[in-house]
């Protein structure tokens, strides 16, 4: 069905004639004062146009008119918020005007076709008429009678159009401006990365308690020792504990609780990393210098989750291997190694794989750099994050 044929019998349709009738009052109004001067309405509304408060008091009607079935601005193509810059107060002033001028229209298109089709119905029954018919002329009874549904199915698609036309019209001049658009486009790209951001958190704290739980559970049954593997459990059991606090404070941020999250683990916490990975059999070799709890907090959170994404990476390829950790704070910059040996057999540790990526982009969002793969026949991972930038 076209799309003429099938907006008659859309709800919008109506909400948008009934946005053209708001103007009416103010044009009734006018005429019962002054009829000779119709155009006045025009200059009447020109100061109203540069009060901030009017493109929101117009964006509002409009989009709750004229896009019902959109309920964001960024849907509707139309702006809710007050005019901040003189190029927002002209948008608004031609808004006015040219609202004004299609309600005009739309308001001769209502009085004037129903009452042509009264007169037609007056003519078809044999009715004469008198004093000023809105009809140019008086056709026969027989025309009359075929004419009856004409005006009303022309007032049908002068609704339409013009409710179309008020529409495009409000887009375009109550639409968002330049600085809204770039505005509105920041905000999406911080929640795009802020998703991101989560996602990477769950992979690594997750990912890590899972690999930790897997590596431990599987030396527990080989060992066949009680005491290991009571060992073994509390090593789960405290991993477990610390990936379920990760896991309920990113969903606290989901879901935008008022209960503010608890607070993100940092490299001052590393003994935690190191212990939960020698419980699963692997022999640490770390070394911690510098100022670990003076680190700015970006670097500090990121440095840890690096560590605990190169730790899960050995005990997940590697299994229970010797492991050398070395964590410096230097002037200016800090930086993070960890290294091991390769087992036997095929290398399955390629550096391609989406933890080793999340290192280096944590890194570079930091402005500092990752490198993950060989080294002098084992695996390395080093990091090296500035500081200063960051202060």
């Amino acid at each position: 069905m076209p799309r003429i044929l099938r907006d008659p019998f859309r709800p919008v349709t109506y909400s948008r004639w009934l946005h053209l009738c708001v103007p009416f009052l103010l044009l009734a109004v006018w005429m019962f004062i002054e009829p000779e001067w119709p155009w006045m309405p025009l200059l009447i509304v020109i100061p109203f146009a540069f009060l901030p408060w009017v493109r929101l008091a117009e964006g509002l009607q409009a989009q709750f008119l004229l896009t019902p079935q959109l309920d964001r601005s960024a849907e509707s193509g139309i702006s809710t918020t007050p005019s901040v810059r003189w190029a927002d107060r002209w948008r608004t002033l031609l808004w006015l005007e040219l609202r004004l001028v299609v309600a005009g229209a739309a308001w001769a298109a209502t009085v004037w076709l129903p009452a042509m089709t009264v007169e037609l119905i007056a003519v078809a029954m044999g009715h004469p008429l008198n004093g000023n018919p809105f009809m140019p002329f008086t056709p026969p009874r027989w025309v009359a009678v075929l004419l009856v549904p004409v005006p009303v199915v022309v007032l049908l698609v002068t609704v339409v159009l013009l409710g179309h036309l008020i529409t495009a019209l409000a887009r375009r001049l109550l639409g968002p401006s330049a600085a809204e658009r770039l505005t509105a486009l920041e905000a999406r790209t911080e929640q795009l990365l802020e998703r991101t951001r989560i996602a990477r958190e769950l992979h690594d704290s997750i990912g890590h308690a899972l690999t930790v739980a897997v590596v431990q559970a599987g030396a527990a049954r080989a060992a066949n020792d009680p005491a290991f593997t009571d060992r073994a459990l509390n090593a789960i059991e405290e991993t477990g504990r610390a990936a379920l606090e990760d896991l309920e404070r990113v969903l606290l941020v989901l879901r935008e609780s008022s209960r503010a999250p608890s607070q993100r683990p940092t490299l001052v916490e590393a003994d935690r990393l190191l212990e939960s990975a020698r419980a699963s059999g692997a022999a640490v070799d770390a070394e911690l210098s510098g100022p670990l709890a003076e680190l700015p907090g970006p670097v500090t959170r990121e440095g840890y989750r690096i560590l605990q994404e190169a730790l899960t990476n050995v005990l997940r390829h590697c299994g229970p291997v010797p492991v050398r950790v070395r964590v410096d704070v230097g002037p200016g910059r800090l930086v993070l190694e960890v290294s091991n040996p390769l087992p036997e057999g095929p290398q399955i540790m390629t550096g391609n794989g989406s933890g080793l990526r999340g290192i280096k982009e944590r890194a570079a969002l930091l402005g500092g750099d990752a490198e993950t793969g060989p080294h002098e026949g084992g695996w390395r991972v080093r990091a090296r994050l500035p500081l200063e930038r960051i202060r």
